[in-house]
């Protein structure tokens, strides 16, 4: 109806006289561009490039709930062919609640020329009609091309033409099938595991059946990618389309009714599970040792404010929104990296020493605050709202190297969503990080049990600095390990003038004077300076382990062996308990020899993008990730992540 409305509304707009209508320069200008020259027979590119004025957008072949497809009346000489338009992918645009398939900037329209076999070079024609809109007006446009086409020579190619042709969908190569439920279209995709896929969208090329402005949920059950489309009109016998999967890829689709797996529940449980499981995550970061300080200091700090209502809920409120956002905005660049097509996941920012050095930076002033060489007032102070927004925040940077639980899947499930969907996923993690805080704050029964302020006050910050400590010790050790011994030089010397910074500071707070904007300013300034001398080099060792590949699965497979793999980072705290306490034990070594247990281990603490894409395939956006492969069978069993040495050699000793 909208698209109706407007195709009359223009149309009176074009059938006014030239006198009433004002000249104007078109803010989307046309222009024809060759590949080459057009050899007689076969051809060549032809780009119709639309330069695009900034603020304004076009529409691809279907416009979605508003706008119209551009129209191209060709002039050819005789024998002359023109094949049909190819479009690069689109986005979608919402504006006022309209979804829009459009592109907002520079774009290509691209065809071929093919002159008969017995012809001399020619001039080719265009008369064009198109929409222009910005997020408030649109205006029909129109304009005249032409080009000289010649047929032989030596023509060089036009470079432009590779990102051109590189813009387009490819063709998907397998058959794709669709079925029809009472509110929904299903799409099956087939598309290999192993196959990254960034915020997957499919853009429907005709109109009608499909429900443009309906969330699409998406999920995959091992090689096929389910999309459900919210139904609109009609029984299609076929669905057209783009499936975009992300840095400006995409795949042509055209589905035919058929069987649609339903394996792994619908996408919308897909999204419910993942929400839960980031929640559940999320309340057990609380429990990591680089978490538990400040959540601790919150709490204490509920006590030395005597339990008043009032105080306890606004701080809470603040700390809530703060770990909301610090992990939404960490999920939000994340996924702005996948899209620019790098393969990366969860703590992606511990892969850079540099982003090492800050969280050490941050752990050691957070320990010496729990020390009490100084006061913090954002995490232990008087409260106020951007401080217990920043608590919040910090919370959930500094809780990064933890992986519990629950965290993996959900994160993995987040990476396959719409954006809107993942969004919600990691702001989901940080709801979970500030629900014991909340449930402290609001349940007067919780409240009321704290203790009264005392001397058991200090005591307990010196016991919760003794976790943040060794958190300080692990980045340290990650630092040296990711950035070799210059990084651990600079790392100690930039410790070292960060504690006599803080010592000033808490001098001069003793004598009745704040000097919290000198902590602030000169804190900054020494990580800014240390940050920038830090080698981006890895000089990590090679662990004790064979090095996994899918190449040495598939050979200790077919030699009749079973495989235990396992994925870790140096910057993984729950990988490293795991190691410590079940995978380099002892007993576990014992018992794996003795069963001819193929070990490998699969080193993501430089982020490799192999790995990034295996553990994609897994459903999982970070690790530890623990595999069993069983003598003869192919899939491998799924561990849990948090191991412990009777169930690694009890899996073993059933082998024998």
């Amino acid at each position: 109806m909208i698209r109706f409305l407007l195709a009359i509304t223009l149309f009176l707009l074009g059938a006014l006289p030239a006198s009433a209508q004002v000249p104007r320069e078109n803010a989307i200008q046309p222009e024809l561009v060759l590949r080459s020259h057009a050899t007689p027979g076969s051809g060549t590119d032809l780009a119709i490039l639309m330069h695009t004025s900034s603020g304004w957008h076009g529409y691809w072949l279907n416009p979605g709930d508003a706008g119209l497809p551009m129209e191209v009346e060709w002039t050819l000489p005789p024998g002359w062919k023109v094949e049909p338009l190819r479009y690069p992918v689109p986005h979608k645009l919402l504006v006022a609640g309209i979804v829009n398939y459009v592109f907002e900037s520079d774009y290509a329209v691209l065809t071929r020329i093919v002159p008969p076999s017995s012809t001399t070079g020619s001039r080719i024609s265009a008369k064009l009609r198109w929409l222009a809109c910005t997020d408030k007006i649109c205006v029909p446009e129109h304009g005249e091309v032409s080009i000289d086409v010649p047929t032989s020579g030596t023509t060089i190619p036009d470079a432009r033409f590779d990102n051109w042709l590189r813009a387009l969908p490819r063709p998907l190569g397998s058959q794709a099938h669709f079925a029809l439920r009472p509110k929904t279209i299903d799409l099956a995709i087939p598309l290999p595991a192993g196959v990254a896929v960034n915020d997957a969208y499919f853009f429907p090329a005709d109109d009608g059946p499909i429900d443009y402005a309906a969330p699409q949920f998406i999920r995959r059950t091992g090689d096929t990618l389910v999309v459900e489309l919210g139904r609109r009109n009609g029984d299609p016998s076929v669905i057209n389309g783009v499936l975009s999967i992300g840095g400006g890829r995409g795949l042509e689709i055209a589905a035919v009714p058929g069987a649609v797996p339903s394996g792994g529940g619908s996408a919308r449980n897909a999204l419910w599970w993942g929400l839960l499981g980031a929640l559940a995550g999320g309340i057990i970061l609380n429990l990591m040792p680089c978490v538990f300080p400040i959540l601790g200091l919150k709490a204490m700090h509920l006590a030395r404010a005597g339990g008043d209502e009032r105080h306890a809920r606004r701080d809470a409120i603040g700390y809530t929104l703060g770990a909301i956002l610090g992990t939404g905005a960490l999920g939000i660049l994340l996924l702005a990296i996948r899209a620019s097509g790098e393969a990366a996941g969860w703590a992606f920012q511990l892969q850079d020493p540099r982003s090492i050095l800050i969280l050490l930076l941050l752990a050691v002033a957070i320990t010496l605050n729990l020390l009490r060489l100084y006061e913090l007032p954002t995490i232990g102070g008087e409260t106020n709202a951007s401080g217990s927004i920043g608590t919040g925040a910090l919370a959930a940077f500094v809780a990064t190297p933890c992986a519990g639980p629950f965290m993996g899947a959900a994160l993995g499930t987040a990476l396959v969503l719409p954006t809107w969907g993942a969004v919600l996923v990691f702001a989901a993690l940080g709801l979970g990080l500030a629900l014991p805080f909340l449930a402290i704050a609001f349940l007067p029964a919780l409240r009321t049990r704290l203790p009264r302020p005392g001397p058991w006050m200090a005591k307990l910050q010196r016991i919760l600095a003794v976790p943040m400590a060794l958190t300080a010790a692990a980045c340290l050790w990650l630092l040296w390990r990711q950035g070799g011994s210059v990084a651990l030089w600079i790392g100690l010397g930039a410790m070292a003038l960060l504690a006599l910074l803080l010592f000033f500071v808490g001098r001069g707070q003793r004598g009745g004077k704040s000097f919290g904007w000198l902590a602030l300013v000169g804190g900054a300034a020494i990580a800014f300076a240390a940050a920038m001398w830090v080698p981006t080099t890895s000089y990590k060792t090679a662990p004790s382990d064979p090095a996994w590949s899918y190449a040495a699965v598939e050979t200790a497979q077919k030699s009749g062996k079973p495989v235990f793999v396992y994925f870790t980072a140096d910057w993984c705290l729950t990988c490293k308990a795991n190691e410590a306490a079940a995978i380099d034990r002892e007993a576990t070594r014992a018992a794996f020899e003795k069963a001819g247990v193929v070990t490998l281990v699969g080193d993501w603490t430089d982020g490799d993008p192999v790995i990034t894409r295996f553990l994609e395939t897994r459903g999982r956006a970070g690790v530890p990730l623990y595999l069993w492969y069983e003598p003869g069978k192919a899939e491998p069993e799924e561990l849990p992540q948090l191991l412990t040495p009777s169930m690694l050699s009890s899996r073993a000793g059933q082998l024998r």
